[in-house]
């Protein structure tokens, strides 16, 4: 399905912009398949273990308790997927009657997708629970069981207090599930359905509807290939093409190669979608020289980590994509807009690797002669193409956010296969399955957190939330100042994706009755997510980047404070300056 959908956008580029006959029925059936391919991702996913979650605290936990919070990341989305099971079959059966425009199907041709994936996850839920010892999982269903028993006996009482028991299942009962360990997919899904079930009045089969509109915007197909983009790129050389480059021309100076890892950082960001990916392509590259030369790891570490924060808004960030597909605002804009500040929090972070980097070793390391520089220069030319083709693309019209990633794919097959002659054929289908494990439990996340978004906007929260924000003083600076307190905070227990599709829709508006460019205003909140995402203790992103560079998070986590502050200066100079995004829109 994978490959299905890059060959179907591709074609349907090639007969648009080439040809000049566009196909009517790509994005039909793409789309169709795309639901097919998130509920089944979502599947291989969760037989993966690769669903995201906050498991630092469950971790940490007694040996007996710990077996007790990983049987309740097995046993909460068993719960929540057998809850919505039955609504998903009748949501199938009513969309049976719709057809197709294009092509005229059954609506069901799709729509089965939503039960047939459910089914798919209890059995891997079932097969999961096998492994379980017995004793932890009758502790997990006990604790499901008191907390829906709880519920129900309250539901009077709850559907009582109004939106205040929105503070129940969307703070309280959220934040438990969420730190407990369960994947944040199922904690949203969990937490909207206990809202329904005991303080609201709406059928079951709403969250269906919301999720499967949430998934399947044709503008999300660019998550799975934008991530088999960036595996691809890893895969063939390319990156570490780049890498070797940059090396070649600033690796002699003081700090060179923590000015590599930035620019590096610049480069590759955003390919793949993932922040983990993007570190997990560079840093491998970079590490052993920085520890030959004497960086200190905790350094390392710091630096990959803040990196990996100082570009969430390099596009093709798919954080900008999920932005645009839940507000309207135009993703070439965005992108065009995301450039700058990421440059300008690169400098500031160049500024602070100069200034800690005096003890390191560059004692007998040269500078690369120009010969050394040219042919390395010649030699990652074709990977350095990639990123600009990409963006150009987008700008110029050629294809969208969603189709560019096709061209993307086609180009690193071939630079790979003819350039640089390090792809494996074997290795494509390992890349297509990690493509739609990934997807799928990203995507699952956005569809749960739609879900979750329309219960709030529904209850009135988004009209409470609104007045009590625009009663901040100082207007519109005010406004967004405590958006990005608001925005930090979420993104360190959040990733992106699901926080902007759950609060974007609440507060982008908002920040338009304020006065704010649209544009600005996302690229500022981008920023602040990326700075609690990689914050310590609680930001899962740092832990990413500790995994990936093989170090220990306490080594790192003194370190690491100059350099998030140096992505918060950046934040701020890009808050005050708002020219710095909108400038050349």
């Amino acid at each position: 399905m994978v490959a299905a959908e890059a060959v179907i956008l591709l074609t349907g580029v090639i007969a648009r912009f080439v040809f000049a006959s566009p196909l009517i029925w790509s994005d039909e059936v793409a789309s169709i398949l795309f639901l097919w391919l998130v509920m089944f991702g979502a599947a291989v996913a969760l037989r993966r273990g690769e669903h995201m979650r906050l498991g630092v605290l469950a971790d940490r936990l007694p040996a007996r308790w710990h077996a007790a919070a990983e049987a309740l990341a097995v046993a909460a989305p068993a719960l929540f997927l057998l809850l919505v099971l039955g609504p998903g079959i009748d949501y199938a059966q009513d969309q049976s009657d719709v057809l197709t425009p294009a092509l005229g199907w059954s609506g069901l041709v799709r729509a089965a997708a939503m039960p047939v994936g459910c089914v798919l996850m209890l059995g891997e839920c079932a097969a999961r629970m096998r492994r379980l010892s017995r004793g932890s999982l009758v502790a997990a269903i006990a604790v499901l069981a008191g907390v829906a028993g709880a519920l129900w006996l309250a539901a009077p009482g709850l559907q009582a207090l109004g939106n205040w028991n929105l503070a129940v299942f969307f703070v309280g009962l959220l934040a438990a599930a969420v730190f407990a360990g369960v994947p944040i997919a199922f904690a949203f899904g969990l937490a909207t359905v206990a809202y329904l079930l005991a303080g609201g009045t709406a059928p079951l089969a709403v969250v269906i509807g919301r999720m499967d509109e949430g998934m399947s915007s044709l503008i999300l197909l660019a998550v799975p290939l934008f991530v088999l983009l960036g595996q691809l790129v890893e895969t063939t050389g390319m990156a570490r093409a780049m890498v070797a480059f940059l090396a070649t021309l600033l690796g002699h100076l003081r700090g060179g190669l923590s000015f590599v890892l930035l620019g590096a950082m610049l480069m590759v960001s955003g390919i793949s979608g993932s922040k983990a990916a993007d570190m997990a392509a560079v840093a491998p590259a970079l590490f052993p020289e920085m520890r030959r030369r004497g960086e200190d790891e905790g350094e390392m570490i710091s630096l990959l980590a803040a990196s990996g924060a100082m570009s969430e808004t390099i596009p093709p960030s798919i954080v900008l994509i999920a932005i645009g597909s839940v507000t309207g605002v135009s993703i070439a804009a965005l992108f065009t807009a995301g450039l700058l500040p990421g440059v300008v929090i690169a400098l500031v972070l160049a500024a602070v690797c100069w200034h800690r980097a005096g003890a390191e070793r560059t004692r007998g390391v040269r500078r690369a002669p120009l010969r050394q520089v040219l042919r390395s220069f010649l030699i990652a030319l074709p990977a350095l193409v990639l990123p600009f083709l990409v963006r150009a693309a987008v700008v110029e019209g050629v294809a969208t956010a969603t189709e560019v990633s096709s061209i993307g794919i086609a180009y690193a097959l071939v630079v790979g296969i003819l350039a640089y002659r390090q792809f494996a054929w074997r290795s494509l289908y390992p890349m297509l399955v990690q493509t739609a494990s990934l997807s799928g439990a990203i995507l699952l996340i956005v569809g749960a957190a739609s879900a979750m978004s329309w219960a709030l906007t529904q209850s009135g929260f988004s009209q409470t939330l609104a007045m009590a924000m625009a009663a901040v003083p100082g207007g519109g600076r005010g406004f967004l100042g405590i958006s990005v307190i608001a925005f930090a905070v979420l993104g360190s227990v959040l990733e992106g994706i699901p926080a902007m599709v759950l609060f974007a829709p609440l507060l982008f508006p908002l920040a338009q009755k304020m006065g704010l460019h649209e544009v600005h205003y996302a690229i500022v909140a981008v920023l602040a997510m990326g700075v609690g995402l990689f914050a310590p203790p609680v930001g899962v992103g740092y832990y990413a980047a500790c995994i990936i560079g093989g170090v220990a998070p306490e080594v790192a986590i003194r370190r690491i404070w100059p350099y998030l502050g140096a992505v918060a200066i950046g934040l701020l100079i890009v808050a005050a300056m708002p020219w710095l995004s909108v400038g050349f829109l």
